[in-house]
Formats: structure tokens, sequence, C-alpha cells
């Protein structure tokens, strides 16, 4: 049973966004295995690879800052270029999704309207397109339920399986600067409102 702490953390770290997703059923091996699922696109791949090989290297940019301010300002400077190619990659990758939709997402799972109905109990591999940091993640996820919507339509809720940290720790930094985009929002809006 959860408690209410619990409860509050999960709706803090729980956004509503328009992202590009994909989803496929696995099965077998794939399903039941906790090995990081791989992605038939190459481009994906390198994507996903650059924002977790940035993660990884956080600690030691801190480290150089600590000892070495111009370095650092280099490395940050050489970051910020990488991140603008990884942005013409995730175009690129953008042109291969359906048309963003809207997803309920969080550190632990995601809800979203689909056209095929998957029963709870099984398992997806949920392509995620993330903007405007073209975040690209690949994760396995079961499906905790599957209902009925309007049109022909299933509202499907799934809870994310075997995440790496860094996959973890991206999700949350998306989540947390999502939130803050939307406060700053709302702030500058009551302001011009006044």
């Amino acid at each position: 049973m959860s408690t209410l702490d619990e409860e509050d953390r999960r709706e803090y770290y729980r956004i509503e966004d328009m992202i590009a997703l994909e989803i496929q059923p696995l099965s077998g091996p794939e399903a039941a295995g906790q090995e990081v699922l791989q992605d038939a696109s190459p481009l994906f791949n390198l994507l996903s690879e650059l924002h977790l090989s940035e993660f990884e290297s956080q600690h030691l940019l801190r480290q150089i800052t600590e000892r070495d301010r111009n370095t650092a300002a280099y490395l940050k400077v050489l970051n910020k270029r990488i991140d603008l190619l990884s942005q013409v990659v995730a175009q690129t990758v953008l042109g291969k999704f359906d048309e963003p939709q809207r997803v309920v997402l969080s550190e632990g799972g995601i809800e979203f309207e689909h056209h095929l109905p998957y029963p709870a109990g099984s398992y997806l591999a949920i392509k995620l397109l993330l903007m405007p940091q073209a975040l690209g993640l690949l994760l396995r996820a079961k499906v905790t339920h599957c209902e009925p919507e309007s049109f022909g339509t299933f509202a499907i809720g799934t809870e994310f399986q075997y995440l790496t940290d860094a996959q973890r720790q991206l999700l949350a930094r998306y989540i947390l600067q999502r939130q803050a985009q939307e406060r700053r929002l709302a702030r500058e809006h009551t302001e011009s409102g006044n």
C-alpha cells in the first residue's frame, strides 16, 4: 500500500506533454530480458548514446571545473556544439515518427492513447523522442491497464521496466525542466495579465 508521501512524489514527477512516440510489442526473451533495448535505426541509437554519454560525463566536467575553469568553459562550448548536432539528428529521426501526441509521463511510466489494444501484463518497446532537448530513449514497459476510448482508440498505461540509472536520471531531468518551464510561463502570464 502506498503512503501519501509516495502519492505526492509520484504526482510531482508527472507531466502532461506532447512527444513523438513509437510503440512495438515485445515477446519472448525481449519481453523478459533486462538488457538495454536497441533500435533498428542507427540514427536513433546514436541520439540515445549522445545523451547517455553526456549524462555519464557530467561528474567529470564538475571535477574539471573545480581545477581549471578555462578548460571547463571550453568543454562546455564543445558540449553545446554536440547538443546542436544532436538536435539536427533528432529532426531527421523525428521525420520517421508519427505526429507528436499527448501523454502523461513520469519516471515510472507513460500513459498514452493508441489505435491498438495491448492487454495488461504484456510488454512493449516504447521509443520516445523528447524535444527540444532531442532526447531519444528506447524503454521496455509493462502494460498496467488498457481501456477503450472514443473513436476506436485505447487509453494505455505502462510502467517502465529495468531502466538504467542514466535513463532514469535523464527522464527525471527532462520532467523537472518541463515543470520549471511551465511554472515560468505561468508566472509570465500572471505578470503580463496585471
